[in-house]
Protein backbone atom coordinates (compact mmCIF):
# COMPACT_ATOMS: atom_id res chain seq x y z
CA UNK A 1 0.00 0.00 0.00
CA UNK A 2 1.66 3.15 -1.20
CA UNK A 3 1.04 6.61 0.15
CA UNK A 4 -1.81 8.66 -1.26
CA UNK A 5 -0.95 10.60 -4.39
CA UNK A 6 -2.28 14.02 -5.40
CA UNK A 7 -3.70 12.77 -8.69
CA UNK A 8 -7.29 13.57 -9.58
CA UNK A 9 -9.58 10.92 -8.15
CA UNK A 10 -12.92 9.82 -9.62
CA UNK A 11 -15.95 10.58 -7.50
CA UNK A 12 -16.47 7.95 -4.83
CA UNK A 13 -19.63 8.18 -2.76
CA UNK A 14 -19.40 8.18 0.99
CA UNK A 15 -22.23 6.83 3.14
CA UNK A 16 -24.10 10.09 2.76
CA UNK A 17 -23.69 10.02 -1.00
CA UNK A 18 -21.80 13.30 -1.01
CA UNK A 19 -18.70 12.14 -2.86
CA UNK A 20 -15.14 13.08 -2.00
CA UNK A 21 -14.66 15.56 0.78
CA UNK A 22 -13.18 18.89 -0.09
CA UNK A 23 -9.56 19.61 0.67
CA UNK A 24 -8.78 21.32 3.92
CA UNK A 25 -7.10 24.07 1.93
CA UNK A 26 -3.57 24.69 0.74
CA UNK A 27 -1.33 22.14 -0.90
CA UNK A 28 -2.05 18.57 0.21
CA UNK A 29 1.26 16.75 -0.04
CA UNK A 30 1.35 12.99 -0.43
CA UNK A 31 3.62 10.91 1.74
CA UNK A 32 7.30 11.34 0.96
CA UNK A 33 6.82 14.38 -1.31
CA UNK A 34 9.91 16.30 -0.23
CA UNK A 35 10.03 18.26 -3.49
CA UNK A 36 6.52 19.51 -2.79
CA UNK A 37 7.45 20.28 0.82
CA UNK A 38 10.42 22.37 -0.31
CA UNK A 39 8.11 24.35 -2.59
CA UNK A 40 5.57 24.98 0.20
CA UNK A 41 8.23 25.74 2.85
CA UNK A 42 11.11 27.29 0.84
CA UNK A 43 12.92 28.60 3.91
CA UNK A 44 12.97 25.30 5.80
CA UNK A 45 16.38 24.01 6.91
CA UNK A 46 18.00 21.06 5.17
CA UNK A 47 18.14 18.15 5.39
CA UNK A 48 14.44 17.48 5.83
CA UNK A 49 13.20 15.03 8.44
CA UNK A 50 10.58 13.05 6.54
CA UNK A 51 7.98 11.62 8.91
CA UNK A 52 5.20 11.63 6.32
CA UNK A 53 5.36 7.91 5.43
CA UNK A 54 4.91 4.70 7.38
CA UNK A 55 8.23 3.24 6.25
CA UNK A 56 10.74 1.65 8.62
CA UNK A 57 13.58 4.19 8.97
CA UNK A 58 16.07 1.36 9.71
CA UNK A 59 16.01 -0.66 6.48
CA UNK A 60 17.12 -4.21 5.94
CA UNK A 61 20.89 -4.19 5.30
CA UNK A 62 21.44 -4.87 1.62
CA UNK A 63 23.06 -8.27 1.06
CA UNK A 64 25.64 -8.90 -1.67
CA UNK A 65 23.96 -9.27 -5.06
CA UNK A 66 25.54 -11.43 -7.74
CA UNK A 67 26.80 -9.28 -10.64
CA UNK A 68 24.79 -11.25 -13.21
CA UNK A 69 21.56 -10.18 -11.46
CA UNK A 70 22.20 -6.76 -12.99
CA UNK A 71 23.03 -7.76 -16.55
CA UNK A 72 20.52 -10.49 -17.38
CA UNK A 73 16.78 -10.97 -17.07
CA UNK A 74 15.74 -12.85 -13.93
CA UNK A 75 14.84 -16.48 -14.47
CA UNK A 76 11.88 -18.48 -13.26
CA UNK A 77 14.00 -19.94 -10.49
CA UNK A 78 14.58 -16.54 -8.88
CA UNK A 79 10.89 -15.74 -8.96
CA UNK A 80 10.04 -19.16 -7.54
CA UNK A 81 12.53 -18.59 -4.72
CA UNK A 82 10.88 -15.29 -3.87
CA UNK A 83 7.40 -16.80 -3.88
CA UNK A 84 8.53 -19.65 -1.64
CA UNK A 85 10.25 -17.21 0.74
CA UNK A 86 7.14 -15.02 0.88
CA UNK A 87 4.88 -17.98 1.60
CA UNK A 88 7.18 -19.17 4.40
CA UNK A 89 7.64 -15.70 5.91
CA UNK A 90 3.95 -14.81 5.90
CA UNK A 91 2.74 -18.29 6.84
CA UNK A 92 0.87 -18.96 3.60
CA UNK A 93 0.23 -22.60 2.56
CA UNK A 94 2.42 -22.63 -0.56
CA UNK A 95 3.97 -20.59 -3.36
CA UNK A 96 0.98 -21.48 -5.55
CA UNK A 97 -1.11 -18.82 -3.79
CA UNK A 98 1.56 -16.10 -4.20
CA UNK A 99 1.87 -13.46 -6.93
CA UNK A 100 4.57 -10.78 -6.91
CA UNK A 101 4.48 -7.38 -8.59
CA UNK A 102 6.50 -4.19 -8.72
CA UNK A 103 4.85 -2.74 -5.62
CA UNK A 104 1.48 -3.31 -3.99
CA UNK A 105 0.22 -0.27 -5.90
CA UNK A 106 0.50 -2.33 -9.10
CA UNK A 107 -1.67 -5.03 -7.54
CA UNK A 108 -4.20 -2.48 -6.29
CA UNK A 109 -4.51 -1.18 -9.86
CA UNK A 110 -4.65 -4.63 -11.46
CA UNK A 111 -7.16 -6.45 -9.24
CA UNK A 112 -10.19 -4.36 -10.30
CA UNK A 113 -9.53 -5.33 -13.92
CA UNK A 114 -9.85 -9.03 -13.15
CA UNK A 115 -13.55 -8.73 -12.25
CA UNK A 116 -16.54 -7.54 -14.24
CA UNK A 117 -17.79 -4.15 -13.00
CA UNK A 118 -19.85 -4.46 -9.85
CA UNK A 119 -20.46 -2.94 -6.43
CA UNK A 120 -17.41 -2.30 -4.26
CA UNK A 121 -17.39 -1.15 -0.64
CA UNK A 122 -14.17 0.21 0.85
CA UNK A 123 -14.13 0.39 4.63
CA UNK A 124 -12.85 3.81 5.54
CA UNK A 125 -11.56 6.30 6.10
CA UNK A 126 -8.46 4.69 4.69
CA UNK A 127 -5.90 4.85 1.92
CA UNK A 128 -7.60 6.49 -1.08
CA UNK A 129 -6.00 4.41 -3.85
CA UNK A 130 -8.25 1.40 -3.27
CA UNK A 131 -11.44 3.33 -4.02
CA UNK A 132 -9.79 5.28 -6.83
CA UNK A 133 -8.54 2.20 -8.68
CA UNK A 134 -11.79 0.25 -8.41
CA UNK A 135 -13.71 3.31 -9.65
CA UNK A 136 -11.33 3.86 -12.56
CA UNK A 137 -11.98 0.26 -13.66
CA UNK A 138 -15.71 0.98 -13.93
CA UNK A 139 -16.94 -0.36 -10.59
CA UNK A 140 -19.53 1.40 -8.44
CA UNK A 141 -17.59 2.30 -5.30
CA UNK A 142 -18.74 3.43 -1.89
CA UNK A 143 -16.65 4.46 1.09
CA UNK A 144 -18.40 2.95 4.12
CA UNK A 145 -17.86 2.94 7.87
CA UNK A 146 -19.35 -0.51 8.50
CA UNK A 147 -19.33 -3.78 6.58
CA UNK A 148 -22.10 -3.92 4.02
CA UNK A 149 -23.10 -6.25 1.21
CA UNK A 150 -21.09 -5.73 -1.97
CA UNK A 151 -19.45 -7.76 -4.72
CA UNK A 152 -16.07 -6.72 -3.37
CA UNK A 153 -15.32 -5.54 0.14
CA UNK A 154 -11.94 -3.90 0.83
CA UNK A 155 -10.59 -3.74 4.39
CA UNK A 156 -7.17 -2.43 5.41
CA UNK A 157 -5.94 -4.32 8.48
CA UNK A 158 -4.36 -2.72 10.41
CA UNK A 159 -5.88 0.39 8.98
CA UNK A 160 -4.05 3.44 7.70
CA UNK A 161 -4.06 6.00 9.29
CA UNK A 162 -5.79 5.06 12.56
CA UNK A 163 -4.36 1.57 13.08
CA UNK A 164 -7.77 -0.05 13.57
CA UNK A 165 -7.42 -3.83 13.77
CA UNK A 166 -9.92 -6.52 12.85
CA UNK A 167 -9.94 -9.90 14.62
CA UNK A 168 -8.94 -12.67 12.23
CA UNK A 169 -12.03 -14.68 13.15
CA UNK A 170 -14.34 -11.83 12.13
CA UNK A 171 -12.52 -11.33 8.83
CA UNK A 172 -12.82 -15.04 8.06
CA UNK A 173 -16.58 -14.83 8.67
CA UNK A 174 -16.77 -11.94 6.22
CA UNK A 175 -14.66 -13.86 3.70
CA UNK A 176 -17.04 -16.83 3.91
CA UNK A 177 -20.02 -14.54 3.34
CA UNK A 178 -18.31 -12.92 0.35
CA UNK A 179 -17.39 -16.27 -1.17
CA UNK A 180 -20.97 -17.53 -0.76
CA UNK A 181 -22.19 -14.74 -3.02
CA UNK A 182 -19.31 -15.10 -5.48
CA UNK A 183 -17.60 -12.03 -4.15
CA UNK A 184 -14.19 -11.09 -2.82
CA UNK A 185 -12.85 -9.84 0.47
CA UNK A 186 -9.65 -7.90 -0.22
CA UNK A 187 -7.58 -7.43 2.94
CA UNK A 188 -4.69 -4.99 2.65
CA UNK A 189 -2.10 -6.08 5.22
CA UNK A 190 0.57 -3.53 4.32
CA UNK A 191 1.28 -2.91 8.02
CA UNK A 192 0.71 -6.44 9.34
CA UNK A 193 4.36 -7.50 9.61
CA UNK A 194 4.62 -6.26 13.18
CA UNK A 195 1.87 -8.54 14.46
CA UNK A 196 1.65 -11.74 12.40
CA UNK A 197 -1.17 -12.99 14.62
CA UNK A 198 -3.43 -10.39 12.94
CA UNK A 199 -2.71 -11.74 9.45
CA UNK A 200 -4.95 -14.02 7.41
CA UNK A 201 -1.97 -15.34 5.44
CA UNK A 202 -2.38 -18.83 6.92
CA UNK A 203 -5.77 -18.93 5.19
CA UNK A 204 -4.45 -17.77 1.81
CA UNK A 205 -6.07 -19.81 -0.94
CA UNK A 206 -9.47 -19.63 0.71
CA UNK A 207 -12.20 -18.93 -1.83
CA UNK A 208 -12.93 -15.23 -2.27
CA UNK A 209 -10.06 -14.06 -0.03
CA UNK A 210 -7.35 -11.79 -1.46
CA UNK A 211 -4.54 -10.56 0.81
CA UNK A 212 -2.10 -7.81 -0.14
CA UNK A 213 1.31 -7.45 1.52
CA UNK A 214 3.76 -4.58 1.08
CA UNK A 215 7.44 -5.49 1.31
CA UNK A 216 8.77 -1.95 1.45
CA UNK A 217 7.07 -0.74 4.63
CA UNK A 218 8.42 -3.13 7.27
CA UNK A 219 11.71 -3.88 5.53
CA UNK A 220 12.29 -0.18 4.89
CA UNK A 221 13.07 -0.68 1.19
CA UNK A 222 10.18 1.10 -0.50
CA UNK A 223 12.37 1.96 -3.49
CA UNK A 224 12.80 -1.73 -4.28
CA UNK A 225 9.11 -1.76 -5.34
CA UNK A 226 7.72 -5.15 -4.36
CA UNK A 227 4.18 -6.11 -3.51
CA UNK A 228 2.79 -9.57 -2.78
CA UNK A 229 -0.73 -10.90 -3.34
CA UNK A 230 -1.95 -14.04 -1.58
CA UNK A 231 -5.02 -15.44 -3.31
CA UNK A 232 -6.73 -18.68 -4.40
CA UNK A 233 -4.35 -20.56 -6.70
CA UNK A 234 -6.40 -19.83 -9.82
CA UNK A 235 -6.59 -16.10 -9.11
CA UNK A 236 -2.90 -15.98 -8.13
CA UNK A 237 -2.04 -17.59 -11.48
CA UNK A 238 -4.28 -15.09 -13.29
CA UNK A 239 -2.49 -12.26 -11.49
CA UNK A 240 0.92 -13.61 -12.48
CA UNK A 241 -0.26 -13.93 -16.08
CA UNK A 242 -1.69 -10.40 -16.10
CA UNK A 243 1.44 -8.93 -14.51
CA UNK A 244 3.63 -10.59 -17.11
CA UNK A 245 7.23 -11.78 -16.95
CA UNK A 246 10.06 -10.01 -15.12
CA UNK A 247 7.70 -8.02 -12.90
CA UNK A 248 10.41 -7.69 -10.23
CA UNK A 249 14.03 -6.90 -11.07
CA UNK A 250 16.74 -9.49 -10.58
CA UNK A 251 18.45 -7.51 -7.79
CA UNK A 252 15.04 -6.92 -6.19
CA UNK A 253 14.28 -10.64 -6.20
CA UNK A 254 17.65 -11.44 -4.60
CA UNK A 255 17.39 -8.79 -1.89
CA UNK A 256 13.75 -9.51 -1.03
CA UNK A 257 14.30 -13.27 -0.88
CA UNK A 258 17.19 -12.81 1.55
CA UNK A 259 15.17 -10.38 3.69
CA UNK A 260 12.07 -12.56 3.87
CA UNK A 261 14.21 -15.51 5.02
CA UNK A 262 16.05 -13.54 7.72
CA UNK A 263 14.01 -14.47 10.79
CA UNK A 264 16.57 -13.04 13.23
CA UNK A 265 16.42 -9.58 11.64
CA UNK A 266 12.62 -9.70 11.46
CA UNK A 267 12.21 -10.49 15.15
CA UNK A 268 14.81 -7.91 16.22
CA UNK A 269 13.16 -5.27 14.05
CA UNK A 270 9.75 -5.94 15.54
CA UNK A 271 11.19 -5.23 18.98
CA UNK A 272 13.03 -2.13 17.79
CA UNK A 273 9.98 -0.64 16.10
CA UNK A 274 7.74 -1.33 19.10
CA UNK A 275 10.19 0.49 21.38
CA UNK A 276 10.47 3.42 18.96
CA UNK A 277 6.69 3.75 18.64
CA UNK A 278 6.39 3.85 22.43
CA UNK A 279 9.07 6.55 22.59
CA UNK A 280 7.25 8.56 19.90
CA UNK A 281 4.04 8.30 21.92
CA UNK A 282 5.84 9.73 24.95
CA UNK A 283 7.22 12.61 22.90
CA UNK A 284 3.87 13.47 21.29
CA UNK A 285 1.94 13.22 24.54
CA UNK A 286 4.60 15.27 26.27
CA UNK A 287 3.87 18.00 23.74
CA UNK A 288 0.21 17.93 24.75
CA UNK A 289 -0.99 15.96 21.73
CA UNK A 290 -3.54 13.15 21.89
CA UNK A 291 -2.44 9.95 20.18
CA UNK A 292 -5.60 8.23 18.93
CA UNK A 293 -4.12 5.29 17.05
CA UNK A 294 -1.59 3.98 14.59
CA UNK A 295 0.77 1.08 14.17
CA UNK A 296 4.37 0.58 15.22
CA UNK A 297 5.39 2.40 12.01
CA UNK A 298 3.25 5.52 12.48
CA UNK A 299 1.15 7.33 15.08
CA UNK A 300 -2.01 9.37 14.51
CA UNK A 301 -2.75 12.43 16.63
CA UNK A 302 -5.92 14.48 16.86
CA UNK A 303 -5.75 18.08 18.04
CA UNK A 304 -7.40 21.37 17.04
CA UNK A 305 -3.90 22.86 16.78
CA UNK A 306 -2.97 20.43 14.00
CA UNK A 307 -2.96 22.98 11.12
CA UNK A 308 -0.68 25.35 13.02
CA UNK A 309 1.53 22.46 14.12
CA UNK A 310 1.80 21.18 10.55
CA UNK A 311 2.99 24.60 9.39
CA UNK A 312 5.40 24.98 12.30
CA UNK A 313 6.93 21.59 11.66
CA UNK A 314 7.18 22.32 7.93
CA UNK A 315 8.98 25.57 8.60
CA UNK A 316 11.37 23.59 10.81
CA UNK A 317 12.06 21.14 7.95
CA UNK A 318 9.95 18.31 9.34
CA UNK A 319 7.28 16.79 7.08
CA UNK A 320 4.30 14.95 8.59
CA UNK A 321 1.11 13.73 6.95
CA UNK A 322 -2.17 15.63 6.97
CA UNK A 323 -5.49 14.56 5.49
CA UNK A 324 -8.37 15.68 3.36
CA UNK A 325 -11.43 16.49 5.39
CA UNK A 326 -9.69 16.06 8.78
CA UNK A 327 -7.71 19.20 9.48
CA UNK A 328 -7.44 18.19 13.15
CA UNK A 329 -5.38 15.06 12.41
CA UNK A 330 -1.70 14.49 11.68
CA UNK A 331 0.21 11.26 11.17
CA UNK A 332 3.81 10.92 12.37
CA UNK A 333 6.25 8.32 11.11
CA UNK A 334 9.30 7.27 13.12
CA UNK A 335 12.40 9.49 13.13
CA UNK A 336 15.68 7.85 12.19
CA UNK A 337 18.87 9.20 13.75
CA UNK A 338 19.21 10.76 17.20
CA UNK A 339 19.43 14.24 15.68
CA UNK A 340 16.07 13.68 13.93
CA UNK A 341 14.44 12.77 17.24
CA UNK A 342 16.00 15.87 18.76
CA UNK A 343 14.80 18.16 15.97
CA UNK A 344 11.26 16.81 16.34
CA UNK A 345 11.33 17.25 20.12
CA UNK A 346 12.61 20.83 19.84
CA UNK A 347 9.99 21.74 17.20
CA UNK A 348 7.14 20.21 19.21
CA UNK A 349 8.24 21.98 22.38
CA UNK A 350 8.54 25.33 20.57
CA UNK A 351 5.04 25.04 19.11
CA UNK A 352 3.62 24.04 22.50
CA UNK A 353 5.19 27.12 24.10
CA UNK A 354 3.79 29.32 21.33
CA UNK A 355 0.32 27.81 21.79
CA UNK A 356 0.44 28.39 25.56
CA UNK A 357 1.59 32.02 25.33
CA UNK A 358 -1.92 33.52 24.86
CA UNK A 359 -3.09 31.58 27.93
CA UNK A 360 -0.14 32.79 30.01
CA UNK A 361 -0.66 36.38 28.85
CA UNK A 362 -4.37 36.36 29.72
CA UNK A 363 -3.64 34.80 33.10
CA UNK A 364 -1.18 37.57 33.96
Amino acid sequence: MAEDSPVTKPCVADEGGTGQEASTGGTLLHGGDLDGARAVFPGAPEPWVDLSTGINPWPYPLPPVRPDAWNRLPGRGEEASLRNAAAACYGAPSAEVVAAASGSQALIQLLPRLRAPGRVAVLGPTYAEHARCWALAGHEVRMVEEVEEADVLVIVNPNNPDGRRWPAARLLEIADAQAARGGWLVVDEAFADMRPEDSLAAHAGKSGLVILRSFGKFFGLAGLRLGIALAPAGLAAALREAIGPWAVSGPGLAIATAALCDRHWIEATRRRLAAAAAELDRMLEGAGLRVIGGTELFRLVEDPRAPALYRALGEAGILVRRFEGRADRLRFGLPDAAEDWERLGVALAAERRRALQPLETSAS
